[in-house]
């Protein structure tokens, strides 16, 4: 399971440092275009669990193939190198407004990287609306 924050630096390269604890030994991953502004970030392992999923939905429905496209033509796969850091492609840089300071987090599945901007608004919103979610949440039994 995937949980925890961490504040780290893209290098000159567009290189980011995924903390050990969320490599777990994985030497590859899968990252693409997230919600919210962020990027998902998927093992080898879950990126095909997803991809199941997707080609499960309805191909003649339009916000299907709108999802799919823009979830999978930004997907690319990223090597860890030795030093325990992924490189990210300019385009996905761009979507999630990352330039310099990234927040990684672990999302049980998943690891998202946020701009620093882009979180501290983020989480700023959504620990306002926390409560009301929760109780949301418990009404789904969760």
């Amino acid at each position: 399971m995937l949980t925890g924050q961490y504040d780290h630096s893209l290098d000159g390269k567009n290189r980011l440092f995924i903390p050990a604890k969320l490599r777990q030994n994985v030497r590859k991953f899968i990252i693409t275009s997230g919600l919210e502004g962020c990027l998902f970030v998927y093992t080898p392992d879950n990126w095909k669990k997803i991809t199941e999923r997707l080609r499960a939905l309805p191909l003649t429905k339009a916000d299907a193939r709108k999802f799919m496209r823009t979830f999978l033509s930004g997907a690319s796969e990223c090597d860890v190198d030795d030093q325990g850091r992924i490189l990210i492609p300019k385009n996905l840089c761009s979507y999630a407004n990352i330039r310099k300071e990234a927040i990684v987090v672990g999302v049980l599945d998943r690891i998202e990287i946020w701009s620093k901007s882009n979180w501290e608004r983020y989480r700023k919103e959504a620990e306002n609306k926390f409560v009301e979610v929760a109780e949301k949440l418990v009404d789904l039994g969760i």
